[in-house]
């Protein structure tokens, strides 16, 4: 088991931050958001860490469910960073498209490979419903935004959508190829950082591996799916239902 961090060694984690966001300023490449990003991320996490003790200690299913909720709507909504020009639109979209690829996927590996007891164990449904809906949020963020650039471009929707879906893929399917030669995944590390067998550890990364990808191609290609029906499929104006 590794010594906790201090506080004041904790804060060093930050020069190579302050080194890019420098770099970023004097290439002016608008450094609002990445700056923005990393408080968020700063304060998420703080926070985050206080409420999972509360979260982790429960027993009442409700409040997990509350939980995985909260973390559906937030991705679905930041998903569609890449295309803020139709978030409002696309955000039913966006969101049916997570339910089901991320969570058909999560189901399937929670109740079926682990057989979580009771089915939702804070400890484990959670972290892991953290990986599976960030995986899809990632790849509809790409997805979204390759589609509507190749449509800008005259791309048929099929066209439109066949480079989306392969934009999508192309983080998740690098991690592929290099887990276990070029990285060594953070469920897999925080396990053998804690004392796990190296060979325990790797059935589940194979797992999370599995269900990262899994969540990701279903929900892209379901998101795909259902902008291009409904960009051929366009909503009746007031004028052709009164003919």
């Amino acid at each position: 088991m590794t010594d906790v961090i201090p506080l004041h060694r904790l804060a060093f984690a930050l020069l190579p931050v302050v080194l890019v966001l420098v770099l970023m300023i004097r290439w002016s490449l608008g450094f609002r958001a990445a700056f923005v990003g990393v408080l968020r991320m700063v304060l998420q996490l703080a926070l985050v860490g206080y409420l999972l003790g509360y979260i982790f200690s429960t027993d009442t299913s409700l409040v997990v469910i509350g939980v995985f909720a909260a973390m559906l709507v937030a991705a679905s909504w930041i998903s569609l960073r890449s295309i803020p020009r139709d978030r409002p639109r696309n955000f039913r979209y966006a969101f049916l498209a997570i339910l089901l690829g991320a969570g058909t996927t999560f189901l399937v590996m929670t109740q079926i490979v682990l057989g979580l007891d009771p089915w939702f164990a804070p400890r484990v449904f959670i972290p892991l419903a953290g990986m599976t809906l960030s995986s899809s949020m990632n790849s509809i963020s790409l997805a979204a935004e390759r589609y509507y650039a190749e449509s800008q471009r005259g791309s048929t929707d099929l066209e439109a959508r066949e480079v989306a879906l392969k934009a999508a893929f192309i983080p998740i399917t690098n991690s592929l190829y290099a887990v276990g030669i070029v990285s060594i995944p953070g469920m897999m590390t925080g396990q053998v950082l804690a004392g796990v067998s190296p060979l325990i550890a790797a059935r589940y990364q194979i797992m999370v591996m599995c269900m990262i990808f899994g969540s990701a191609g279903l929900s892209a290609a379901i998101f795909l799916w259902l902008i291009g029906r409904s960009e051929s499929h366009p909503i009746q104006s007031e004028e052709s239902k009164i003919i």
